[in-house]
């Protein structure tokens, strides 16, 4: 099997960057879609009290496990399986491993910070940014942290006021730079995955006529 066509997915906490993953690997096929969180990898704060593993920035660079997020994404790239950590965002620690994620022909990589890091841009064949405004993304940041991890709704609107939009402005909005293509995400994910899907087909297929050649 040739090398998996790497997609990266970057924006802002709350910009939909699962959604479209999700959707992206349904039009492009399921069986051939695989999936790498950069949130998988926050480091293990285990060793604090929970009270300062509460008040710690989570959206900062040196917040992430940067070499091994980066071991797994060469390891992908190589054909070879990772197995990612199975992270805790209600706790702050890491509780396991999940499940492994196999090679397969395309690789979608999400994260906040995924275009911050140098060496994780270099292992990208396209690069992706969704542009939210940031009423749009506090709102589903609220929604997905009530829902799903455990938060209430005062804890998410202050960690966000507190840490989250300085973050963004100073780590996440300038990689946008970096991006091949900027979607604005805050209607119909369907339509932003639509979009994407047919960029990815076609690099695809001009790298299987440079392969072909």
């Amino acid at each position: 099997m040739s090398a998996p066509f790497v997609v990266g997915v970057a924006g802002g906490s709350g910009s939909g960057k699962t959604a479209l993953c999700r959707a992206l690997a349904g039009g492009l096929g399921p069986e051939r879609v695989a999936m790498l969180c950069h949130d998988a990898y926050y480091r293990d704060r285990s060793e604090l009290p929970a009270a300062e593993r509460a008040a710690l920035n989570y959206d900062v660079p040196d917040a992430l496990d940067t070499p091994l997020f980066l071991e797994h994404l060469r390891a992908l790239r190589a054909g070879l399986p990772a197995r990612p950590p199975r992270y805790c965002f209600s706790t702050h620690r890491r509780i396991g491993e999940d499940a492994v994620v196999e090679p397969r022909p395309v690789l979608l990589v999400e994260g906040i910070l995924l275009l911050h890091e140098a060496q994780a841009r270099r292992l990208l064949d396209l690069a992706l940014f969704l542009d939210v405004p940031d009423e749009v993304r506090l709102a589903r940041r609220i929604a997905r942290d009530t829902s799903e991890r455990g938060r209430t709704h005062r804890s998410v609107l202050s960690q966000f006021e507190a840490t989250v939009r300085g973050a963004h402005a100073a780590y996440v909005e300038p990689t946008k730079a970096f991006a091949d293509l900027v979607l604005l995400n805050v209607g119909r994910v369907d339509r932003v995955a639509e979009t994407a899907a047919g960029v990815v087909r076609e690099r695809l297929a001009r790298r299987r006529v440079v392969e072909a050649a």
